[in-house]
């Protein structure tokens, strides 16, 4: 079985605070478990969150050309 993490431990290994993580639940941005009044959030949809919401850089051209206005 996967490893449950905890609002705090999910705020913590995304480096924000607890009122983020728990937004992403309340507006269902993340797969979360309810276990009885808890709620855990599976490694993986950490995860899968982290993977969706990376933006890539992009690549610069060449400074060496200017086009002529």
């Amino acid at each position: 079985m996967e490893r449950l993490l905890t609002v705090d431990q999910v705020a913590e290994q995304l480096g924000t605070g607890v009122r983020f993580p728990r937004r992403l639940i309340e507006e269902r941005r993340i797969t979360f478990v309810k276990v009885g009044r808890h709620v855990r959030i599976p490694e993986s949809a950490v995860e899968d969150f982290v993977s969706a919401n990376t933006v890539e850089p992009i690549a610069l051209r060449p400074t060496g050309f200017r086009r002529a206005a």
